[in-house]
């Protein structure tokens, strides 16, 4: 069991955490959400050691052990891939180097054979026979082939470092887990490898994430951080986020009876409950939630920017036609080839590739920032396109304040409407008349996501939107491309925002594409689609 007791902590006259009390048991899973710089990454570093509080106290039963996901790609370049992961239970690998070191002497002594038995028994209690095995099971689950094992990690590429330090983390069953991000730069196959891991281990996780649907596969618990306070929830970020909304909606329901708020409560931990059996922490799941009562169902909060798209002109029946398009990156890569492909009316589109640089080489081709190889596409003369780069630095190269920032890409140029138009996405009072090149990476996607509104296109291209964002963000982003009625072309490596949002799934890779008009669940779990999926690559 991990304990914290009365932590504080503050910079200056910002208090981040204040007097912070809260258990974390085995067998528990606890998602740790909270706005863009509330501390989240922080606190885990807390319950890690490596920052000390004010005040207050973070223990750990005796004897058990902690692991922490290392975000340091270069810590370990002087190892290689098997010991890097084995490094996860430091007190296994010192015995198991001491060991080998006696067994390599040359000049044997007595002394040398009582430390080696006592060396063997340990690493025998240590379960030292299978740490190698395990580490190769955890290193092939994360995409890492046996080729690649006895690799120095200098030579790794930056994703392949990712999944090792992922491996190294979760190495040696450990009783405290925590994870900042973990799914970050794994493919869609790997984050599922490591939904089914945590959803049979024993232990207690802990985890910070962006990833919507990976919290709701994975948590028991949700423990939000607001307002330097930190408050934990049964269910998953689902349930929170759900349960949180129709509290508010409640509270400033005034004609509504308490007994008909409290039947409707009742109603929603009922279903929900109901829904926690099909998932993969279902048993612990089901128990928490049924256990709830009304008063532990609490408003939030937090608040939601405002984001909806609006287009000018409705789209005619030419929207776009691709065909035939190739495209190699400098080094030689090949991107896509021979892609062809008709936009129609009502498509919403989510690309998809094991290569992202293929999805956003496309996207550059489409919106005319380069040029393909071979190949040809035409956008309908009905058509107008907004296009949000992955990398928006160009943009905020300038030296203005975010008012005459965004007044450049509207055509109402009165300041209280973009005052206004900023406010509805967060950046009020003061905030709106901040520098445009010391805003944040999430500033900046919601001033991008301003501009693309304000363009009143029909056609969107949006290379991962949800990059940098925060939950909130990210869902009120969700919900307005659901409810966009032009055509929409886009990225994300967010799970449920492809999945909720498109309605056609074309995968790109060097040797060919697919093209299926069907939800992103549907694609990923289709047996015959996972074949020819095979053949892309």
């Amino acid at each position: 069991m991990l304990t914290v007791q009365n932590v504080s902590l503050r910079y200056g006259k910002r208090v981040l955490f204040d007097e912070v009390n809260i258990k974390f048991v085995p067998g528990n899973c606890y998602g740790v959400i909270g706005a863009n710089g509330a501390g989240k990454s922080t606190f885990l570093k807390i319950l890690s050691g490596e920052i000390e509080p004010q005040t207050g106290l973070v223990s750990l039963n005796p004897g058990e052990r902690l692991t922490f996901l290392k975000q340091d790609q270069f810590e370990f370049d002087a190892y290689s891939v098997m010991d890097t992961v084995i490094l996860g239970h430091e007190k296994l690998y010192k015995v198991m180097k001491e060991r080998e070191a006696i067994y390599e002497k040359t000049d044997f002594t007595d002394a040398d054979g009582e430390k080696a038995a006592e060396l063997e028994a340990e690493f025998a209690d240590l379960n030292g026979w299978d740490a190698e095995t395990e580490a190769a099971q955890l290193l092939s689950g994360l995409g890492l082939g046996e080729e690649l094992h006895a690799t120095m990690m200098a030579e790794l590429n930056a994703n392949d470092k990712v999944r090792v330090l992922l491996a190294q983390a979760l190495f040696g069953n450990p009783d405290v887990l925590l994870l900042d991000e973990p799914t970050n730069n794994l493919d869609v196959e790997t984050v599922l490898w490591l939904e089914n891991f945590l959803a049979d281990f024993k232990n207690t996780v802990i985890v910070v994430s962006h990833d919507r649907h990976f919290l709701d596969e994975v948590c028991t618990h949700v423990v939000d951080i607001d307002f330097s306070k930190v408050q934990m929830f049964s269910g998953n970020y689902s349930f929170w986020y759900e349960s949180s909304q129709l509290a508010l909606k409640q509270r400033q329901d005034a004609n509504k009876k308490a007994e008909d708020k409290k039947k409707e409560l009742e109603e929603f931990i009922r279903r929900f409950s109901a829904n926690a059996s099909k998932s993969k922490q279902a048993t612990s799941r089901q128990k928490l939630l049924e256990k709830l009562t009304v008063e532990d169902i609490k408003p939030s909060s937090r608040k939601y920017p405002y984001i909806a798209f609006k287009s000018d002109r409705e789209v005619g029946d030419q929207i776009l036609n691709v065909d035939g398009l190739s495209k190699t990156a400098e080094d030689g890569t090949v991107l896509f080839r021979n892609l062809s492909f008709n936009v129609n009316k009502g498509d919403k589109i989510a690309f998809i590739s094991k290569n992202v640089l293929a999805v956003s080489a496309l996207f550059d081709v489409l919106n005319e920032e380069t040029k393909a190889d071979t190949g040809t596409y035409n956008w309908g003369v009905t058509i107008t396109k907004s296009y949000f780069t992955k990398d928006p630095t160009s943009f905020f190269d300038v030296d203005l304040n975010l008012v005459d920032w965004l007044r450049q890409y509207s055509e109402e140029k009165d300041e209280s409407f973009i005052r206004g138009f900023l406010g509805r996405m967060l950046f009020s009072g003061e905030e709106s008349l901040k520098k445009a090149g010391v805003l944040s990476g999430g500033e900046k996607v919601r001033c991008m996501l301003s501009r693309t509104m304000l363009s009143g296109s029909n056609a969107l291209i949006l290379d991962d939107p949800t990059n940098h964002l925060d939950l909130e963000s990210i869902t009120a982003l969700n919900n307005g491309l659901i409810d966009f009625t032009g055509c929409l072309l886009f990225y994300s490596h967010d799970h449920q925002f492809v999945h909720t949002v498109a309605n056609r799934i074309i995968e790109i890779g060097p040797k060919g594409a697919l093209d299926k008009l069907m939800s992103y669940d549907e694609y990923l779990h289709d047996d015959y689609i996972k074949e020819q999926r095979k053949q892309l690559y």
